[in-house]
């Protein structure tokens, strides 16, 4: 049997073996997990890729960086926390993960210390909404019944960032989205500083290609970003969306046209919906 006679059952044991290999602890490289499945190297990076939406080096930078996060997180050096990552250099850590940590290793070590973030509650027809942004852009949108929660919830995500009240700049985003809410049709444009896998931006890019007023399922997402057999990542990219309304992941459905989960609530999900196509 071929390569490409390979059945889709036997594609998928063979790159969850790969995966938990990566996750084992040392990192084999992509000779060693072709010749461990029993694939040619061209052959393995391409079954891989299709079935998990990305390459096996982006996995694995993927898996060092959550090595090294819960390495900070734990209070550990950096210097310890990117060896023991499986990074061999310095250099090769700040290139890789830096967009991972959401921060700098040193920032996300100190639970944000020296990062200042502006942030402000407000009400909207969906109930409260948290908006937050570093120097860069939002880093975060969030939607809930209690602010208070909401608040909470962002400084147990950065105990140690300097969390700052809205000035009158900041004040005219929150009404933006807020605004976005009540007339769908309007669009909503904002700087943003959004840190993800390379994974998880591939979907967030295609999920605001979606047009307001539309949905389309997880199955049809996977496809638009060329990874069909991802069905499952998509949807747990979806799930990992820090961005409500603007990274529009309530647009997307199950196959049967059902809504499913939705990080802010699935009444908050139908509404959206259904504003959005009134608003068309």
């Amino acid at each position: 049997m071929n390569d490409n006679a390979l059945p889709v059952p036997r594609h998928a044991a063979l790159v969850e073996q790969a995966c938990r290999a990566m996750e084992a602890g040392d990192m084999p490289d992509l000779a060693a997990l072709a010749e461990q499945a029993g694939l040619s190297r061209f052959h393995f990076h391409r079954v891989f890729k299709s079935m998990t939406g990305i390459t096996p080096k982006a996995y694995a930078t993927a898996v060092r960086a959550a090595r090294a996060r819960r390495e900070l997180d734990q209070g550990a050096s950096i210097t310890q926390a990117l060896y023991d990552a499986g990074f061999n250099s310095s250099g090769r850590f700040y290139e890789n993960t830096t967009a991972m940590l959401g921060m700098t290793p040193t920032e996300r070590r100190r639970g944000g210390v020296g990062l200042d973030i502006r942030f402000a509650v407000a009400q909207c027809a969906l109930g409260a909404l948290l908006v937050a942004a570093t120097a860069k852009g939002i880093c975060e949108i969030a939607l809930g019944d209690d602010a208070p929660v909401l608040v909470r919830e962002l400084q147990d995500r950065y105990p140690q960032a300097t969390l700052e009240g809205a000035d009158d700049e900041f004040k005219h985003w929150v009404a933006a989205v807020v605004g976005f809410v009540e007339n769908p049709a309007q669009g909503l444009d904002l700087p943003l500083d959004v840190r993800g896998t390379a994974f998880q931006q591939r979907v967030w890019q295609a999920l605001r290609a979606i047009p307001p007023g539309t949905t389309i399922t997880y199955t049809e997402l996977a496809q638009r970003i060329g990874a069909p057999s991802a069905v499952r990542a998509v949807a747990r990219a979806c799930a990992t969306n820090p961005l409500a309304l603007v990274i529009p992941c309530h647009r997307v459905v199950r196959q049967s046209g059902a809504l499913a989960g939705y990080r802010w609530g699935v009444a908050r999900k139908l509404e959206l919906i259904t504003r959005e196509a009134t608003a068309k």
